[in-house]
């Protein structure tokens, strides 16, 4: 009883020094930084500062492993804030997809349009297929992005199937596959939680890869061999024949 009612203070202590730190003191400061490098720089200090204060312990392994060139970091889904989370960790020059009706919301939206991130409608196949276009434009003329490729995530500790999109954008770019897991999140703030539940975070990325060729066959073959590589080293269990809604419900 002691160490639920210990959890559920540090729950509400978290949300408290988010509210401070994160949406008072440095979302204002992103919102009028000039320059989307300073923004990026500042977006991933604020989330480092949010979980310094919140004795959350946060560790990254194996950025040695990022190209320095046009790279697709492919990372698990298992919580509400695995965006902010890989936020910290990565290198300013990598953005995000994100559903396409977050930029509306109210000052949390402007603070997403603010960081440079792309938005898709994975609800519409059409706009889906058009928004992967852009996509392998924007990442052969060498820009980076960081994907879940599950699309959505679930409260059990299960790795869901994988979505083809990314695998073909990384095909029919040149681009190079990096796996990454995000181990400590889904008990940090999974499905259905109002409260975070403390738990050290680790974000290990794992070495490059790449299709052989730019076909469908060759897009399959890298999704498998980096769902393999995740599986082995994350805490989740394989999904199995779960089928995800199209396209994905979260960013």
């Amino acid at each position: 009883m002691l160490l639920n009612f210990l959890r559920k203070l540090h729950g509400i202590y978290s949300a408290l020094v988010f509210v401070v730190v994160v949406l008072l003191l440095f979302c204002p400061l992103l919102i009028i930084a000039p320059g989307l490098p300073l923004r990026r720089a500042i977006g991933r200090f604020t989330v480092r500062t949010w979980l310094l204060c919140s004795f959350i312990p946060f560790r990254v392994r194996g950025l040695e492993n990022l190209p320095n060139e046009r790279t697709l970091v492919i990372c698990n889904h298992a919580s509400y804030l695995d965006g902010l989370l890989l936020t910290a960790a990565l290198p300013a020059r990598f953005t995000f997809l994100v559903q396409h009706g977050a930029g509306e919301w109210p000052y949390v939206g402007r603070v997403i349009r603010r960081m440079g991130v792309s938005f898709v409608n994975r609800e519409s196949p059409r706009e889906a297929a058009k928004a992967t276009k852009a996509l392998i434009d924007r990442v052969k003329a060498g820009e980076s992005f960081a994907i879940f490729p599950e699309g959505t995530f679930r409260a059990a500790p299960l790795m869901l199937p994988f979505q083809p999109g990314a695998f073909v954008i990384a095909g029919r770019s040149g681009a190079k596959i990096v796996p990454a897991v995000i181990r400590g999140s889904r008990t940090l703030l999974g499905e259905g939680a109002r409260l975070c539940s403390w738990a050290p975070i680790e974000i290990e990325c794992f070495p490059a890869m790449q299709a052989s060729d730019d076909s469908r066959a060759a897009a399959d073959a890298l999704s498998a061999s980096a769902r393999a590589v995740m599986l082995a080293n994350s805490a989740d269990g394989d999904a199995g024949d779960w089928t995800p809604p199209p396209f994905g419900t979260r960013s």
